[in-house]
Parts: structure tokens; C-alpha cells; sequence
């Protein structure tokens, strides 16, 4: 079988794969470097910290910076930049003392870089997607909106190696949030240099374990040892390759002719064939992801309630997930997956418990309540993203709008996974699908989307004033069991709203060869490379 000649680091790997594609990396300088070769979902639109929006583009950047905590290979929340620190007794005020370290050129990576890159991320020049996740630090809202100057952000440098950040709450979540690359710092004096064109390979300089070398669009992204990295004594890997293979058949297939040494994700369909055929590569663990589709509520007829009740009510998700994704997924009724830290009960859709022959006859009663039928057919596109299981599951979710009433008529849409999101984001969609991966161990990463002031991260563009001043108060609470319930009233709130279709509760799958050592299967689905290595 061909499973006897896959070779995870050897000459023989670069070959194939350079004999394979003809834009393949070039055979290494260095015959005995340690290289591995990582399947990668999607192109990256950009490797700016303050500008990814993407996991595809996380496991890169988080190989090539270290924030104030960085993750250990389980995933968990540990120091990175921070030496140590101290919080004050409100939970308000946080001192780091910053190790001793340098930028990949040489120059110290100061406490001034910390703030440099926060005050850029919430310029609004950057245009940053992601600048609402640190609203927790004080006035960052206000400067993210022009309502304050940046100095008033509440980050201070008090000295070269002293960082101090003021909160506009307690957020007991904080160290995992500071493992987010929104919070990374970024070499200052490279930025200003090179504006925009810094995080070009010829310009980049980096404070993590790799550094970028080449970036060949749509086929491969490839990084090199930082021998300026503080713990660099404890990194294996030379050299890193990340491929853009949207296509998990396409990328399983290569891991299984040994051109790829892992993936982040297979076919759930395969997942027997594969156990059986790549024997001790298939990994599957509990993931904190959720599935869901936006409703575009600025535009008819998705702004009455009743129409999106109904579409919602009408999809057997058991169905889908067991029988035609079959990737272990678990039927989805909220937002916030079930495992999430400080959050022990969530809320759940009012009608989760009916059958779904009661739900779809419900379903028909609402359309034709908002005022569909014969006469006024329902027809809108549904759009999903090319990778991973979402084409799999669109036939059966077109399958269950139709079957609604013969006046039902949605049409599919595949859509490249990036340029889905970006359309997300601009509000360019009827009902759109999409995930949520959590940034950190907190029900308030998820319920954070629908908030107004989440802004293009709120795809539906749900806004509640209700719902917005209970999760500004959830943020303010330090009573872990009160903000518990608090936040299941806000999320209940919002289901019964119906923004979104929760769809399914994720599960990471990812193909590792064997050979490939210190790979922690994990909550996150955060795989480092600095902690990845070969066996002899």
C-alpha cells in the first residue's frame, strides 16, 4: 500500500512534492532540515495581525509572534511576552514585566510595541474586523470610534520593559483573550518604515519562533526557524510549509501520498475509510466551534421574525449531521457550544424539544403567516462556504426549505470561504453560512457577536438595546454564578430573536502522521509548531 513509502521529514517527501506541483517549494539548502509540511483550509488574505480574520491565518501569525501569554501544546493559556504581573484587587489594572527579548532584526521588543500595535489596531484607518474584541481595555470602544484620542486608551508604557492595561471591567478571561493576535504586539519601527508593505517577506521582522521567508499566493506559505526567538533552544522544526488546500479531499488525499505531513481537517464521510487506511492519523477531539447561518436582517423578508423562526424550525439538523456530514457534530440550539468555561447551563431554542414533523408543520404556519404562499412564493439563495463539510450539508439544507411547501424555492451557492466571510461582513447575503471558533474559554466570545457594537463580526446586524445593556452588564459583573445566568438570559434573549440557525456543534478533525511528534489534541484546535517535532 502507499502508506509504506509516506516519509513525514525526508528528501524523498520534497521531491514528490516538488515533482507534483510544478509551483512547489524548492528543494532546502540544508538536506538534514526538519521540515513539515502543513495542510492549511484556505488562502490567507493577509498575515497582519490587526487585519486576519481567519484560523487559517492564526496558525500562521501565532507561529511568527508571541503575545503577552501565548499556548502551550494543549492549547492552554500560558506566559509568553509576560515575565509576571500583578492585578489590582478591582480586577482593573494589570502590570506586566516583559521579558528580555528582540525583534527578529535584532532590535528589543519594548513595552512602546504593545502600545504602538493596540493604538493601531484601533485606528480607524486599520480598519481592523476584529478591533471590538478588545473592548475590555479601557476607552478602546471610544478610540475604536473616534470618541477619544488614542493616547486615551488604557495601555501605558511605564518603561521600556513595564506594560500596564487598564480594563473597563473584570474580565476573568483576560489571559486567554491576550493569547488573541489583535493583541500581539508588532515591531514598531518596521511598521512605520514600510506602512502597509511591512509584513511583506523582505520587510517583516517577528518576536516568534518563525519567521517568513516566501508567500506563493494560492499555493503555499513558508516560514523559517527565528534563531532570535527567546526559547528557540526548544524548537524542532526548521522550516514550515502551510498549503491553501480548501478542499479536504483534495488535502487528505495528499497527506495520504505523502505530500502533506498533517491537516487540520478531513471529510467526515471518510473518517472510517481513513482509520482504515492512514492507521494512527485520524485525530477527532471536542472543539468549542459553532456552526451557524445569518440571517441578512436589513433586507426582506428576513427582517420579520416569523420567516426566520420558520426557516430555522424546518431544518433537521439530526439528519444532516448523523447521516450526511457524519463527522461526529452534535445538532446545534444555541450559539454557545456546550463545554464552555463559566457558562454551565446555556439557553436552548423554545421549540428544541418538538419533533421535526411538528417543527416544519409549525414552520409552514409562520410563512404563511408573514404572508407567503401560492400566491406570493418564498425564493432567496442560500450561500455557503467551499470547505470542510459546509458543500456536504447544503443539499439537504436546501432539501428542507423546499420540502416546507411547494411555493418554497431556495437555490444553493458555493462560495470561496474567504470571500464569503467578506461578504458576511458587508452585508452582500440573503442567509449566509458560517462558524464561530472561540478566541477564548468564554460564553462572552460567542454572545459578543450579536451585540451592535460587534459591528461587521455581527453578520445577521442583529442589534437589541436590551440585549446590548445586559451583556455591558454581564461585563461588569465579578459574580461568576449571577454573570453565568445573566448571559443565558441574553442569549435566550436573542434566540427567541432568531438572528442566526445554530447548525451544529464542531468537533476538530485533523489527519497527523505519526512520525509527526507533540501534536495535544485540544479544545481550541491550537497546534503551535514550535511544540511539533519527528521521531527518530
Amino acid at each position: 500500500m502507499l502508506l509504506k513509502n509516506i516519509k513525514s521529514l525526508t528528501i524523498t517527501a520534497v521531491s514528490i512534492l516538488a515533482l507534483a506541483a510544478c509551483s512547489g517549494p524548492d528543494a532546502p539548502d540544508n538536506p538534514d532540515a526538519k521540515i513539515l509540511h502543513r495542510g492549511n483550509s484556505a488562502e490567507p488574505l493577509t498575515l497582519d495581525p490587526h487585519l486576519a480574520s481567519g484560523t487559517w491565518e492564526n496558525n500562521i501569525i501565532g507561529d511568527m509572534f508571541i503575545g503577552l501569554f501565548t499556548e502551550n501544546a494543549a492549547g492552554e493559556p500560558i506566559p509568553g511576552m509576560a515575565k509576571s504581573w500583578t492585578t489590582s484587587e478591582d480586577g482593573l489594572t494589570w502590570e506586566f514585566e516583559l521579558i528580555d527579548t528582540i525583534w527578529s532584526d535584532g532590535v528589543p521588543v519594548t513595552a512602546h510595541d504593545f502600545v504602538f500595535a493596540l493604538r493601531r489596531l484601533l485606528s480607524p484607518d486599520t480598519q481592523s474586523q476584529y478591533a471590538a474584541l478588545v473592548y475590555p481595555i479601557k476607552n478602546a470602544a471610544l478610540v475604536h470610534n473616534e470618541e477619544a484620542t488614542p493616547d486615551a486608551l488604557g495601555v501605558t508604557a511605564l518603561g521600556p520593559k513595564t506594560l500596564r492595561i487598564d480594563l473597563e471591567y473584570p474580565a476573568p478571561y483576560f489571559p486567554g483573550l491576550l493569547t488573541h493576535y489583535t493583541t500581539f504586539p508588532v515591531p514598531a519601527h518596521v511598521v512605520k518604515e514600510f506602512g502597509a508593505r511591512w509584513i511583506q517577506p523582505e520587510n517583516i521582522q517577528v518576536n516568534g519562533p518563525y519567521k517568513l521567508v516566501q508567500w506563493r499566493t494560492n499555493d503555499f506559505v513558508q516560514v523559517e526557524r527565528n534563531p532570535g526567538f527567546y526559547d528557540n533552544e526548544n524548537v524542532c522544526l526548521d522550516e514550515i510549509y502551510y498549503y491553501a488546500i480548501a478542499d479536504a479531499n483534495t488535502a487528505e488525499r495528499q497527506v495520504r501520498e505523502g505530500r502533506l505531513d498533517v491537516n487540520n481537517d478531513f471529510p467526515g464521510r471518510k473518517m472510517e475509510f481513513l482509520h482504515k487506511e492512514l492507521p494512527g492519523y485520524v485525530r477527532v477531539h471536542p472543539f468549542l466551534g459553532t456552526t451557524y447561518f445569518s440571517f441578512n436582517t436589513n433586507v426582506k423578508p428576513f427582517d420579520d421574525r416569523r420567516v426566520r423562526e420558520a426557516l430555522s424550525m424546518a431544518l433537521d439538523r439530526d439528519h444532516i449531521t448523523q447521516n450526511v456530514i457524519k463527522s461526529g457534530y452534535i445538532s446545534a440550539y444555541s450559539l454557545v457550544p456546550p463545554g464552555i468555561g463559566n457558562y454551565p447551563q446555556g439557553a436552548i431554542v423554545h421549540w428544541a424539544k418538538l419533533s421535526f414533523e411538528e417543527r416544519r408543520a409549525r414552520a409552514k404556519e409562520l410563512l404563511m403567516e408573514a404572508g407567503f404562499g401560492p400566491d406570493n412564493p418564498l425564493q432567496f439563495e442560500y450561500t455557503h462556504r467551499s470547505t470542510g463539510d459546509n458543500p456536504v450539508a447544503a443539499p439537504g439544507v436546501q432539501s428542507d426549505w423546499n420540502a416546507i411547501a411547494p411555493w418554497v424555492n431556495v437555490t444553493i451557492a458555493q462560495i470561496e470561504t474567504q470571500i464569503l466571510y467578506a461578504n458576511l461582513r458587508a452585508g452582500d447575503f440573503s442567509i449566509g453560512d458560517g462558524g464561530w471558533i472561540a478566541d477564548y474559554n468564554d460564553a462572552s466570545n460567542f454572545l459578543y457577536l450579536m451585540e451592535t457594537r460587534a459591528g461587521p463580526q455581527n453578520y445577521a446586524n442583529y442589534s437589541n438595546p436590551v440585549y446590548d445593556q445586559l451583556m455591558d452588564a454581564v461585563n461588569r459583573e465579578m459574580d461568576m454564578v449571577e454573570r453565568a445566568d445573566m448571559m443565558k438570559r441574553a442569549e435566550q434573549m436573542m434566540l427567541d430573536d432568531m438572528p442566526i440557525i445554530p447548525m451544529w456543534y464542531l468537533v476538530n478533525k485533523a489527519l497527523v502522521n505519526p512520525k509527526v511528534t507533540g501534536w495535544v489534541d485540544n479544545i481550541v484546535h491550537t497546534h503551535r509548531s514550535r511544540y511539533l517535532c519527528f521521531a527518530e
